[in-house]
């Protein structure tokens, strides 16, 4: 399996898992309705976790744009696989987005709010002030690279068997510590994509996809992607 594809599947994997749990949380009369945020970055954190695991093997898993970025600057990833992982990463995600659609179809109409429709497929700020909410984008991806580089690290030898699982749990901590005033995108697939299939959906009463704030989860990531791959590379390669 190429790189393309395998990011594709694996990306598919965690935006279906990722904000499944979210619509399951939020959209109403779900199962889930209510449970809250605990639920929302354990459901994410395993996402990522078997998203890894699906996919790692192949393609190393990287399931994120700001981490095949952050790997290029640091050396640690061949530039010229960085636009085939991409694009394979965004078309997972949109693909992940309308899985998650058709899975809670009988739930967008019975959701009133506009806004709670969106958070199923897209970050918000909980105070919208672009600076602050890019700065918390960026040190959350930088955490995430740096995650990434002592996981796999060889010398901690968790690279086989559990590294994927560790990876989870580094995301699901990120969300816990870092994600109250953004959602922690940490990704723009995870972002982007999903946002542009709440924009083409047929969802009733959807709303607006807030493209005003849509450039923050994508350059943030972009920015502490690169920061914390260079870091890592600076101290520990």
């Amino acid at each position: 399996m190429s790189g393309f594809l395998a990011e594709l599947v694996g990306t598919f994997i965690l935006v279906l898992m990722g904000d499944g749990v979210v619509a399951n949380v939020l959209l109403k009369r779900s199962k889930g309705e209510g449970s809250g945020w605990i639920v929302i970055t354990t459901g994410w954190g395993l996402a990522v976790a078997f998203g890894v695991y699906a996919v790692g093997w192949m393609s190393g898993g990287h399931l994120n744009p700001a981490v095949t970025l952050g790997l290029a600057a640091a050396g640690m990833f061949p530039w010229d696989q960085v636009v085939p992982y991409i694009v394979g990463q965004m078309i997972g995600g949109f693909l992940g987005a309308v899985a998650v659609y058709l899975t809670y179809l009988p739930h967008w109409e019975v959701t009133e709010d506009p806004a709670t429709k969106l958070a199923v497929f897209a970050t918000a700020p909980q105070i919208r002030r672009s600076g602050a909410n890019l700065l918390t984008e960026i040190i959350g991806t930088f955490m995430l690279l740096l995650g990434v580089g002592f996981i796999f690290n060889v010398n901690n030898g968790l690279a086989s068997g559990v590294g994927p699982l560790a990876i989870g749990f580094w995301v699901w901590s990120i969300g816990l510590s870092l994600g109250g005033p953004t959602g922690y995108a940490i990704n723009p697939a995870r972002d982007l994509a999903p946002r542009i299939a709440h924009a083409v959906l047929p969802i009733p009463g959807k709303g607006s996809s807030d493209w005003g704030y849509a450039w923050v989860p994508v350059v943030g990531p972009i920015i502490g992607g690169i920061l914390g791959g260079l870091t890592y590379a600076a101290l520990w390669l």
